[in-house]
């Protein structure tokens, strides 16, 4: 009897999970998952809700016909079977609910608060599974059967950090300039060392500061999961990590483009500031769109040098492996450090980032696995009726405030029915890019203008725009299927993570991580907004 009622939970679960599955099946669901934009995961919701059912109630069935042992199976499948399905089902429910709703909210109040709060708080599926956690450990606790499953989201969560090296390639750094390489190595390390001297100084844990160290210095969120099991942090301390950037960022999105406007810098400059300064991607672009909507030559700047920031991550991942081996008080050697000490998962992120530079998951000049591809091509072309839309608000003077280079892009965009080169320059691959690449983001900067009520754009013609210039951007499968698993991992890992963060440990933190980031953020801000202003001039785009 008392093994029966232990195992109820999978049972429970099981059932909840294959009617959900069925029920999906049917499409009855299918206005709902429109409505909240999740209607093209339908296929995945069926597949994992029937399977994932099927084996939680295959789970309890051998749990009630046999006796609780040690073996392998029994510790690694059927004790934290419980656990794992519950987090798999808070996980499912926070990617294709939660997170939606939120995002609908966020989109209704944006007249009424001047931006939409879903991206200043960066409210995804990372903090909200977070937040969940925190919300159950704190109020009904961790259910007694659920406690083995938990404990493995440390592990999934290194799963998905070696999906993470996937999305990032060396070569992308072949292209960004001189400048932004310089400028952001300098800041992202002196940031790094700057966190590590001040945690030694306020007296802060080593796994505290080596990962806050990663988050403020490098790129938010994604550093400090990446760090964290590498120098051992807590969860509660990856929580105040992520609480701190969010909050640092927030302050930045506001005040940066007020005094980029106060001291008279053009767009390259602000650009370059707050890619360098900013932490978050979605608070870097609200500020970059914030000082300049006109064109996308501010926006353009500012995520290049995010996206430089963000390449650094396996260097700090380096560094701080050796760091954290220093502290302990060993020798060190090569041995210890890299061969003893250094965590095998970020041996694989390393793999995936060598094998991304390579160009083994798509072209090697790819970002995240996306790349542009203006080639003449028979699939990348827009519709007859877009064409003809295009042809007929040009002819009729639909369109206006358009300058000399955005008419020649609209004009070349109707005669071609794609985004390419000059036909007659396809021999020389470069320039037939270079023209191609102009050419969109002559159209991304009719979009960014009609968006400022700069220019004059009809419905239908904005809508042909955006697809042409959706069909040169291209995704990887193999980046965008192991993305999908490094969202899962992350999902699942997350909510456990915050499952172990309890009101004894928030309380316990102080204000030192706050301040640590505070003053490094600070510091970062003004240095940057210094140099950037000496240096940096339009040559960056060059």
């Amino acid at each position: 009897m008392a093994e029966t009622q232990k195992n109820t939970p999978l049972f429970v679960m099981g059932g909840i999970l294959l009617v959900y599955g069925f029920i999906a099946n049917t499409g009855v669901l299918l206005p709902v998952m429109k409505y909240l934009h999740t209607h093209k995961y339908l296929d995945l919701q069926v597949i994992m809700c029937l399977v994932l059912g099927a084996l939680g109630i295959l789970g309890g069935i051998v749990n009630s016909v046999r006796k609780p042992q040690n073996t392998t199976l029994d510790r690694f499948v059927l004790q934290p079977l419980g656990g794992v399905l519950l987090l798999l089902i808070l996980a499912m429910a926070i990617r294709w609910y939660l997170e939606p709703m939120v995002k609908i909210l966020s989109k209704n109040l944006q007249p009424t608060l001047g931006f939409k709060i879903y991206k200043v708080l960066n409210l995804n599926y990372v903090v909200l599974g977070i937040l969940v956690g925190v919300l159950i450990t704190n109020t009904i606790g961790i259910p007694k059967f659920a406690a083995a499953g938990v404990k493995t989201a440390r592990f999934v969560l290194k799963m998905g950090v070696i999906m993470l090296g996937a999305r990032y390639s060396f070569a992308e750094l072949a292209k960004l300039g001189v400048y932004s390489v310089w400028l952001i190595g300098f800041f992202v390390l002196g940031t790094v060392f700057l966190v590590l001297w001040l945690g030694g100084l306020f007296k802060q844990p080593k796994t505290m500061t080596g990962v806050l160290s990663a988050g403020m210095g490098v790129c938010g969120v994604s550093a400090t999961v990446a760090v964290a099991p590498v120098v051992k942090a807590k969860s509660e301390e990856m929580a105040y990590t992520i609480g701190t950037i969010l909050s640092f960022g927030i302050i930045c999105m506001f005040i940066f483009p007020t005094i980029g406007k106060l001291v008279g810098m053009n767009p390259v400059q602000f650009g370059a500031w707050a890619g360098t300064g900013i932490l978050n991607s979605a608070q870097v672009a609200a500020a970059a769109l914030a000082f300049n909507a006109v064109d996308i030559k501010t926006l353009k700047v500012a995520e290049i040098f995010n996206i430089t920031r963000v390449l650094f991550l396996p260097v700090i991942v380096l560094v701080l492996a050796t760091w954290f081996g220093k502290e302990s008080g060993q020798k060190l050697s090569f041995k210890s450090v890299v061969v003893d000490k250094f965590p095998i998962f970020i041996l694989g992120f390393l793999l995936l980032f060598l094998f991304s530079s390579l160009g083994l998951f798509s072209p090697p000049t790819h970002y995240k696995g996306k790349y542009i591809d203006v080639s003449y091509n028979d699939r990348t072309r827009i519709t007859d009726e877009e064409r003809e839309v295009l042809k007929s608000a040009i002819q009729g003077g639909a369109i206006s405030g358009l300058n000399s280079t955005q008419a020649e892009a609209l004009n070349d965009l109707v005669k071609q029915g794609q985004i390419a080169g000059n036909f007659d320059n396809r021999s020389d691959k470069k320039l037939f890019a270079k023209v191609g690449q102009d050419r969109m983001f002559a159209l991304e900067s009719i979009l960014a203008a009609a968006k400022a009520k700069q220019v004059k754009l009809p419905k239908d013609v904005k809508s042909a725009v955006k697809h042409a210039i959706k069909q040169v951007h291209k995704k990887s499968k193999t980046v965008s299927t192991l993305t999908d698993c490094m969202i899962w991992f992350f999902a699942f890992g997350l909510i456990g993570l915050g499952m172990q963060i309890t009101k004894k440990a928030i309380m316990q933190a102080g204000g030192f991580p706050l301040l640590m980031g505070g003053i490094a953020g600070v510091t970062k801000a003004t240095l940057s907004f210094i140099v950037v202003l000496w240096l940096v001039k339009d040559v960056v785009l060059k």
